[in-house]
Order: C-alpha cells, then structure tokens, then sequence
C-alpha cells in the first residue's frame, strides 16, 4: 500500500519518469524512510509495552549468568525470523538494549535479523537448491552467534550514547497498575527514542537511495571478476557501502554467480549487503559511538569474508 501510494505521487501526481535514476532514486528514499520510522514507533512501542510484563532484572541477570551462549543462539534465530533489513531491525535492538539485556546478544539479533528470513529462503530455494539454501541460513545464524557473543565478551557498553539508552545500572522496576499504563508506557517510549534518531534516519537512507540507483551492477562484476584470491574482501567492502533488503540482492548474486563468479564471493556480497550498511551507520551512531561502530562492523565484516571462503572451499571440493 505505502509503495503504491508513493509511485502515486511520484509519476501521477509530479509526473515524474519510473525510468528515471533521479525520480528511483527519490521513490527509494521515501518508500524506506517512511517505512523505517513507522516501523520504530510500531515495534519500539510494542517491544515496550511488551517489556512491562517482564521481570528485567531476572531476564538480565538470567542472560547475564546463566546462559550467554544460549542467549546469543536465541537473540539470533530470533532474528532469523523478523523480515528486516539492516536499518529496520534497529528499532528492535534499541527495544532490547532500553530493557537491559546485554549488548552483545542484542548484536546477535542485530547481526542475523537481515541476513536470514523466511522471504529470503524461499528466494534462494528457488535459485540456489535446498543444500546450498540449508548452508547460507546456518552460517547466517552462525554469524549472529559468534559476532554478538564476540562483541558481549570485549564490553562496549561504555560506548553506548547515554541520553538515548537507559544505564542498566539504573534500571528499576516499575509496577503498572492496568493494561493502560501499559500502553502508554510503549507509546511514550516509541515517541521518545524516534524523536532522538529520526534525523540519522533519513540520512543514512538518502544515503543508501543514491548508491542503490547510481551504482551499476556491471561495475561491481568487473571489479569482483579481477580480483583473484582476494575476490571474497573485495566483494564484502564493495557489499558493505550498499543497502537493500537480503531479498533484493539474491537475483544480483544469482547473476554474479552464473557469470562465473565463486559461490561464496557471491553469497558474501549478498551478506555484506543485507547485513552492512552506511545507512545503517549512520542510524546507529546516534545510539553509539563510532569507536564501538566501527569495532562491530569490523567484526561481522570478518565473519563474512571466513564464510565466503569457508563456501568457496566447499565449492572445490564437492
């Protein structure tokens, strides 16, 4: 509905040309603008509402102690399962963060959210066979698990920006009276997080709009193609500037991998891609600092270029 009242106003109302990189370009930057910040009002009040039936200091001391790795395998098989890219998952993991649990199992949500899902699934089921479909979703969550639980064990909560996410040192428990208070606690919650981020929002997808629509494909299958045994880093740094749904790229993959290029350089462009972006970046640095912004996309980064090899190699050999 969002989409097609944006092309309504675009080419009907402004008559602007569909063929046009411009008007794409335009249509690109208001369909996700749109989209994300309906999506961190939505779902930071609901994950808000949905955190005053909790016991926070029990969740956090029970993801704290008892259960870390467990915690990172829940948070990213979660994410498995939320349709979102890298930008709309941050509502979320912000939600996560205002209810104290730990930083790094909230990375692995972070991490994996865009990265696997039940749209892209089908997608790669079709294009890729169920083997290869079966590999991409396992090393996705894997990913999730280890970068997040990685991320957990350094503690960067100090880089955290504090006027945005509540100190867990501070957090208390609050008795709400009816589902009312509830409610408005949700709404509260949304409005104020929203009101502190939604600027980086709309810059970090102005950003990904002109890179979406003025980077030609043929120009990334060139460099990829000439890049020897370092194909799989020049995939992911050439993927990590990009940004787009997970879904969105397979066909690119797809074309890049008939075209010759390995499997796994293939899939590590697309994971770069989904997982990895300036917009997203962007966003987040109003969450964080860039010390801690930089450690994290360094670490995923890695993590995906292991498993472009990890799949080249398989490639070899079966």
């Amino acid at each position: 509905m969002l989409q097609v009242i944006i092309d309504w106003l675009l080419y009907n109302l402004f008559n602007l040309n569909p063929a046009s990189k411009l008007a794409q370009a335009i249509n690109f930057f208001l369909y996700d603008s749109v989209k994300i910040i309906l999506l961190l009002i939505l779902l930071i009040a609901v994950v808000g509402f949905l955190r005053t039936y909790l016991p926070q200091k029990k969740v956090k001391q029970w993801l704290n102690v008892k259960f870390p790795v467990l915690s990172n395998i829940f948070a990213s098989s979660f994410g498995a399962i939320t349709p979102f890219c890298s930008c709309s998952s941050i509502p979320i993991f912000l939600g996560f963060l205002e209810a104290g649990i730990p930083l790094g199992v909230a990375f692995s949500f972070l991490i994996t959210s865009p990265l696997v899902n039940e749209y892209l699934v089908v997608l790669m089921l079709g294009f890729f066979g169920w083997k290869i479909t079966l590999a991409y979703v396992l090393s996705g969550i894997t990913v999730g698990v280890v970068g997040g639980f990685i991320l957990g064990k350094l503690k960067l909560e100090k880089h955290l920006v504090k006027d945005l996410i509540t100190s867990r040192k501070k957090l208390k428990e609050i008795i709400y009276s009816n589902f009312k208070e509830r409610i408005k606690f949700g709404i509260k919650e949304a409005l104020s997080i929203t009101k502190k981020i939604w600027l980086w929002v709309l810059v970090g997808v102005s950003f990904g709009a002109i890179i979406h629509n003025y980077v030609p494909q043929e120009f990334i299958q060139r460099v990829m193609e000439s890049g020897g045994i370092f194909t799989v880093p020049i995939a992911v740094f050439l993927g990590v500037p990009m940004y787009g749904s997970c879904a969105a790229i397979v066909p690119i993959a797809v074309v890049l991998f008939q075209k010759g290029v390995p499997l796994g350089t293939a899939l590590a462009f697309m994971m770069a891609t989904a997982a990895l972006s300036l917009p997203e970046a962007i966003i987040l640095r109003r969450a964080m600092k860039l010390k801690l912004i930089l450690i994290f996309f360094g670490i995923v980064t890695l993590a995906i270029i292991f498993t472009g090899y990890l799949f080249n190699l398989l490639q070899i050999l079966l």
